[in-house]
């Protein structure tokens, strides 16, 4: 190996090592549930899901455009897997993602609004390009529930090109 190639190799192995970091780091802050790729899920037990559509999504130019993706479908079907999937390819590609359940969400936002820090949690909230938010429809919003939860979805309609990802 000439120097050239020396440094070529070093360099290449630098930026690769740097990445895998961003990458890790990135999927912390997300706070996954769990660690899947797309590669690991079973096609074959959806049949009614569209492979080439949901291969179209990995591309991440929803993301890019602010749209919504909402995955519909009964327990055990796999919405989990694929927003997870979707959310680790998304840091993959340099966006910023949050995972959070419903239940969780709501909670965070109802102990905002009695701490007097709504603003700030709703700032927080609308800071990742990506934010997913699973379990959606599982269990009904009550009525101040709901109204934080639009807040929120608002607050990110009014953000220039934000995307959610939503586990219903």
């Amino acid at each position: 190996m000439n120097l050239r190639e020396a440094l070529t190799f070093l360099v290449s192995r630098e930026i690769a090592r740097r990445d895998e970091r961003r990458i890790s780091m990135s999927s912390k802050v997300a706070q996954f549930p769990f660690v899947c790729e797309l590669d690991g899920f079973e096609f074959e037990a959806q049949p009614s899901l569209d492979h080439g559509q949901i291969r179209e999504l990995a591309t991440c130019r929803w993301i890019a455009h602010g749209d919504t993706v909402l995955f519909l479908g009964p327990p055990g079907t796999g919405k989990t897997h694929l927003a997870v999937s979707l959310g680790r390819e998304a840091i993959r590609q340099n966006y910023n993602v949050q995972f959070v359940t419903a239940a969780t969400l709501v909670a965070m936002l109802a102990k905002a609004h009695i701490d007097g820090s709504l603003d700030k949690q709703l700032a927080i909230l609308a800071r990742p390009k990506l934010l997913i938010i699973d379990e959606l429809g599982y269990l009904p919003f009550e009525a101040n529930a709901a109204h934080l939860f639009f807040q929120l979805v608002s607050r990110r309609a009014f953000r220039e090109a934000d995307s959610c990802l939503l586990g219903w």
